[in-house]
């Protein structure tokens, strides 16, 4: 039986580079691993339109649901999460919470600091719904540091690849 990864990019931007992470993530899969990248650009939460939820957010939640493990690119906003990804938690948070005992990980691609103070956010919000957070290792990347991507997004550094596929076997075998 493979093990299901669930890659969800906290930006809805074209070249972004946390996409790219997950794209690069899926290149570098453990043995017997598959990686799904699931599509968050979801209307906002509202309770007014809960029941029943919108098709997309149904499609969203089941991903989660079927995912053995989460990966999470997180770019850092004003010091947190992007709207998008705290609003695809929200969305899975609600009865039933299907974020409930999942396993994840956190990677992301930012400015002076990678996005790490994104990561802060995230597992708080995780706490809540009992996200299983890996600690280590962990991957971020100071994207105006050096040539890490391309123009299209795509990760071009060799190790941050390996970064990639060291997490990789990690959140597998947590």
């Amino acid at each position: 039986m493979s093990f299901r990864i669930l890659g969800i990019s906290g930006s809805l931007r074209k070249a972004s580079t946390n996409t790219g992470l997950l794209h690069a993530a899926a290149k570098v899969l453990p043995p017997n691993t598959t990686f799904e990248l699931a599509d968050i650009n979801l209307p906002l939460f509202n309770e007014d339109i809960e029941n029943p939820q919108p098709e997309a957010v149904q499609k969203f939640r089941k991903q989660v649901e079927q995912a053995d493990a989460i990966l999470f690119a997180s770019p850092e906003n004003n010091y947190s999460v992007s709207a998008a990804l705290k609003n695809a938690v929200d969305w899975a948070s609600r009865a039933p919470n299907v974020w409930n005992g999942k396993v994840a990980a956190i990677v992301s691609s930012g400015g002076g600091a990678g996005g790490v103070r994104s990561h802060y956010h995230l597992r708080q919000s995780g706490v809540y719904v009992n996200i299983l957070f890996l600690n280590r290792p962990e991957v971020t990347v100071r994207r105006y540091e050096g040539a890490h991507f391309d123009t299209d997004g795509n990760l071009t550094n060799e190790a941050v690849q390996k970064q990639l596929a060291d997490l990789l076997v990690a959140l597998h075998d947590y």
